[in-house]
């Protein structure tokens, strides 16, 4: 389970999971975790990438951990996070993703913040003030276009939920914003009810595929989002 948040001025969107009752077909599911309609509906939120400059260069970084964190627990988010790009990467889906030590396109923050609890003192301005569930994302995007990711998880997370954490909230960075929660999705890296995922297979890779096929760019989700007509909040340029 995670919460995602965008930087944009004016706008939230509350709606961070998608009911559904049973299995979806591609189209559906892809349209649920990329703009969050439900079976049958118009988009709650807006189509997001990276540009095509960035996404085939995407640097991801583990920026600052809690001043708690013992060497051997870091490691186990290092590995996490070493894990995540590996499994996109492999993918071929478009986007590519390497490890960087610094000044990264999407940037993790590990904190002393317990499950549940608003983030404060984190040293990021950003996630200040934001509740924190296990993982949060937070975005800034201007016309539909990624410019920053922004990735908290909670140094108090279970060694077993650690890797699956930061492979969705990476996913989540990457625009596929939106959880599913339902029985036949409790095995997914989307399922809102759970944090045991490790790989990116079925329908969770094919998402992920089809957000950044060729051809999808700053353009064209522009087009998409005319056509869809999110019932959100209006997005305001950050």
């Amino acid at each position: 389970m995670w919460a995602a948040l965008l930087l944009l001025p004016g706008a939230t969107f509350a709606q961070e999971f998608v009911a559904v009752p049973g299995p979806l077909g591609d189209d559906a599911f892809y349209r649920a975790v990329a703009c969050a309609a439900a079976p049958g509906e118009a988009c709650r939120k807006p189509f997001l990438h990276w540009s095509n400059a960035k996404r085939e260069d995407l640097t991801v970084a583990l920026i600052s951990v809690s001043a708690g964190l013992e060497s051997w627990q870091r490691a186990l988010y290092e590995r996490g996070l070493d894990n995540a790009v590996a499994q996109i990467n492999t993918l071929d889906a478009g986007v590519r993703l390497s490890r960087a030590s610094e000044n990264a396109d999407i940037e993790v923050h590990v904190v002393a913040t317990p499950p549940g609890e608003v983030m404060q003192d984190t040293g990021v301005p950003d996630l200040d003030g934001a509740l924190l569930s296990l993982g949060r994302v937070a975005l800034r995007v201007r016309n539909g276009e990624i410019r920053e990711a922004l990735i908290a998880v909670s140094a108090q997370a279970r060694r077993r939920e650690i890797a699956s954490v930061l492979l969705e909230e990476v996913v989540q960075g990457l625009g596929l914003m939106t959880d599913i929660r339902g029985p036949a999705y409790r095995r997914s890296l989307f399922s809102e009810d759970g944090n045991s995922v490790t790989r990116l297979r079925g329908q969770d890779a094919m998402a992920l595929r089809r957000h950044y096929a060729p051809g999808t760019h700053s353009d064209e989700t522009a087009v998409r989002r005319t056509t869809d007509k999110p019932t959100g909040p209006k997005a305001e340029e950050s």
